[in-house]
């Protein structure tokens, strides 16, 4: 089935298949994290025990994606002795000890207290359960700072000399983490992280609305996440633009896959909102753009000039289909997330934020869209860097290790079956948890409710008790 590929093809699809596995639970894992420190500690400060049932209920999930998100990382880490030898041998001097600190400085400070998060509070008592929940929240930013600082680098590259056998070897760590494009994807990805948690909050808040309006913890879960998306995503987009422009600094033919730009626009560059790239011809078909646009957003002037790929050698570009869709799905899901956040705003303005059922139906169905915008963005951001693994100074045909195509063939075909199946299975239960209703952990239900602002989530209450854009 997969005979016709070489080896190389292959080991980038299944780098691309496990990357694409694992970057959904990290992306939800840190938003989580950081959602369920903010609801211990409103639980904490107001008695409000909607914020410590919230907390109970996304607990149970963050531990399931947790765990899926650490076995799908270890799988990737083994693919770079398996499959990329070559790459971890000339590259390793730097990414290595970047990866091990991300293992020694976050990994372990999420795993050593995240039993302490899911299972200690009657033994350690509030206060050290909320220390060892936010160093969980604080243990997956990390995370992702050393992770982003390793694929940064491998995007602009700095901070190194090359060695007699071409070997990247450090000399200024501090250029090395901070490279020249890591602050940008850090906000990027962190923001990103924190809206696909909030749109997958909302969702599950909205699904329970649409079965009981009156459900108090519903209604506080999509009121935060309503609030989440409405001011985060325009600085999200904001970001995105920043991104841009010092994409189009250091990655310039990134830039023009995803504009779209075959040629050079000395006199201002189109927006092209749509259309198909025609490789061979070296053109968009059945273009749909705004004149001088792209050159405003990406230079701050409708006349600006802007290079294409007519100035790039045919065996430096990257693929431009793939790039060119993947930016726009991102691109779309952004704006449309916004959209949502400002309708939440009317509504909530309007006090109906609660009773609207289209909103509600909306949410529900954009709860995964932030799984594919992160995917959409990982993959504008990796296919566009190609042909090179480091960018500019190392081919990814150079990188691969000398192994067969029926050897990675057959792995990739393992990783498939297997990967559907567990992960499969651990998303459906991850669902099923979503939909149950949440109820008071057993503490509180034998302690008595605590202070409520007229609110008890385990009870069916009418209309009259609930401020209706509360």
């Amino acid at each position: 089935m997969l005979s016709g590929f070489s080896a190389e093809i292959l080991a980038r699809v299944q780098f691309a298949f496990t990357v694409s596995f694992h970057i959904i639970f990290p992306a939800f894992s840190i938003g989580l994290a950081s959602f369920l420190a903010v609801l211990n500690a409103l639980w904490l400060w107001t008695d409000n025990q909607v914020y410590r049932i919230l907390f109970d209920f996304w607990k149970k999930i963050f531990a399931i994606a947790f765990g899926m998100g650490v076995v799908s990382g270890i799988v990737m880490s083994y693919q770079f002795g398996t499959n990329w030898s070559v790459f971890s041998d000339l590259a390793g001097p730097v990414i290595g000890p970047l990866m091990a600190y991300e293992v020694l400085s976050a990994f372990f400070l999420e795993a050593g207290f995240l039993g302490v998060m899911l299972f200690g509070r009657e033994r350690v008592g509030n206060g050290l359960h909320m220390f060892a929940t936010g160093l969980v929240a604080f243990g997956t930013l990390i995370s992702a700072t050393w992770i982003l600082s390793v694929n940064s680098w491998m995007h602009t590259p700095a901070g190194y000399s090359i060695n007699e056998l071409g070997q990247f070897i450090p000399e200024d760590w501090w250029a090395i983490v901070f490279n020249p494009s890591f602050p940008y994807r850090l906000l990027h990805m962190v923001l990103a992280a924190y809206l696909t948690t909030a749109f997958v909050v909302a969702g599950v808040g909205a699904w329970h609305l649409l079965h009981n309006k009156a459900d108090a913890a519903g209604r506080k879960m999509f009121s935060m996440a309503m609030w989440m998306a409405l001011l985060v995503t325009p600085l999200q987009i904001a970001a995105g633009d920043f991104h841009g422009i010092n994409t189009l600094e250091h990655q310039p033919q990134k830039i023009m896959a995803m504009e779209g730009h075959y040629d050079s626009h000395p006199e201002g560059a189109p927006l092209i909102l749509f259309g198909i790239p025609n490789p061979d011809e070296k053109r968009i078909d059945y273009a749909i753009e705004i004149p001088k646009l792209s050159s405003l957003i990406l230079k701050h002037d409708l006349n600006a000039p802007l290079a294409g790929l007519d100035t790039i050698p045919d065996e430096d570009e990257p693929p431009v289909a793939i790039v060119f869709f993947s930016f726009r799905i991102m691109v779309a899901i952004g704006f449309a997330m916004l959209g949502v956040g400002i309708w939440g705003g009317v509504q909530r303005y309007r006090k109906r934020l609660y009773d609207s059922t289209w909103l509600h139906r909306t949410a529900v169905l954009m709860a995964p869209a932030g799984f594919v915008a992160v995917l959409a963005g990982w993959i504008t951001t990796e296919v566009g860097r190609q042909p090179f693994t480091v960018y500019g100074m190392l081919r990814t045909s150079e990188s691969l290790s000398p192994i067969a195509a029926p050897a990675v063939a057959t792995s990739l075909i393992a990783f498939i079956i297997v990967y559907f199946f567990v992960f499969g299975a651990g998303t459906f239960y991850i669902v099923r948890l979503m939909i149950k209703t949440p109820q008071a952990p057993d503490d509180l239900e034998e302690n008595g409710p605590t202070r409520t602002a007229g609110i008890t989530p385990v009870q069916q209450l009418d209309d009259s008790h609930l401020a209706p854009g509360e």
